[in-house]
């Protein structure tokens, strides 16, 4: 896409920088074009028809409900349950084990989106050490977009979002609430908690450190520099030996040297 003017062009350097200057969301060049469309919806919403306007908005702090928007377009929400099934096995067979006989069970999914994954680990833990266990679980899911985590708070699922999910799983923790949709178990989400957090708000307001934390698909977002930011904030909020489960994209070795990476999107935290 070509900005056709001067304005243009500044009205979306000010967002962009905007966006990676506030939230760590950075825009290469060569996604221009996605980034356009999705402020185009925006625009929209809000009965903005030029650019300038939009970045008004948004730079100069005149509107938080249009900042948010802004926000939420420019994150990526599309998610599912059992995602990434590779790196869930190692959650389940490694990781849980190991957390069977803790007093308490602490994860932590960062940039969670709409719960897909927060619900997967409480349904994986309800699988692998059974139901009780939950009672002692805590599992906090954050985002920075309030609309996706309004959306988790609820636990309701279009089908779309459970294709991955075992028919019997699915049913044992899902009920049907209306045409192709389906709510989360009760039992389930009495383990999750759902807050809204800019993971560039380091350090992180945690008392206790967490077992575990997914922070995947949200690190190639961020600018190098933000990436290792990020790493060590969250280092320092999880226990030593903890673990850290990314995409099995994204290389941690090569962002933190506060991780010590054991295959692809899964990593430990140094021990002292």
């Amino acid at each position: 896409m070509n900005i056709e003017t001067p304005v243009e062009r500044a009205s979306y350097e000010a967002i962009r920088n905007w966006l990676e200057t506030r939230c760590a969301i950075h825009y290469p060049d060569h996604k221009s074009d996605l980034l356009h469309q999705r402020l185009a919806r925006v625009q929209r919403a809000f009965q903005l028809p030029e650019l300038a306007q939009l970045a008004s908005e948004v730079t100069q702090g005149q509107n938080h409900e249009v900042q948010m928007a802004v926000i939420h377009a420019a994150s990526t929400n599309h998610t599912y349950f059992y995602r990434e099934t590779e790196v869930l096995n190692h959650f389940r067979d490694v990781v849980l084990p190991s957390l069977r006989n803790r007093r308490e069970i602490r994860l932590w999914s960062a940039a969670c989106s709409t719960g897909d994954e927060v619900y997967t680990l409480a349904i994986l833990i309800a699988e692998t050490l059974g139901l009780e266990a939950l009672e002692r679980t805590h599992i906090l899911g954050t985002d920075i977009s309030a609309t996706v985590i309004e959306e988790a708070e609820a636990g309701i699922f279009a089908s779309r979002h459970l294709e991955q999910v075992p028919a019997a799983v699915r049913n044992r923790y899902m009920r049907p609430v209306g045409i192709e949709q389906f709510q989360v178990d009760p039992r389930i989400r009495a383990a999750c908690t759902f807050r809204r957090m800019n993971l560039k708000s380091a350090p992180y307001p945690f008392r206790q450190p967490f077992q575990a934390v997914f922070c995947r698909n949200v690190l190639y977002y961020f600018t190098p520099k933000d990436q290792t930011a990020v790493l060590d904030a969250i280092a320092q909020v999880t226990e030593p030996g903890g673990w850290l489960f990314t995409s099995v994209t994204e290389n941690v070795r090569a962002m933190s040297a506060q991780w010590t990476p054991v295959t692809s999107g899964i990593s430990r935290r140094e021990r002292p």
